[in-house]
């Protein structure tokens, strides 16, 4: 099965994400089918800077049948609310 998800990255005590596209039966950081994002949780979520998701690539992968973690949900209905501000 398809998952959206986080994968993290950058170094210690300083994490970045990355919002890709996976099988769920690999690891977090594991290889990835694609990358459609990233999220930066040391930026506040209204600054514009702190979430990028190409929307067009994540509802494709809505469409094939992708399901979506917990958390991506949350990034997503808050990058949609910046979007219309």
């Amino acid at each position: 099965m398809v998952i959206i998800r986080l994968s993290r990255y950058g170094r210690k005590k300083k994490p970045f994400y990355h919002i890709t596209v996976s099988d769920n039966r690999r690891f977090r950081n594991a290889k990835f089918i694609e990358k459609i994002g990233f999220y930066n949780p040391f930026l506040s979520l209204n600054n514009k800077n702190s979430i990028s998701i190409d929307l067009e690539k994540f509802n494709l992968w809505i469409k094939n049948g992708a399901r979506i973690s917990s958390r991506v949900n949350y990034l997503i209905k808050n990058y949609k609310n910046l979007l219309k501000c």
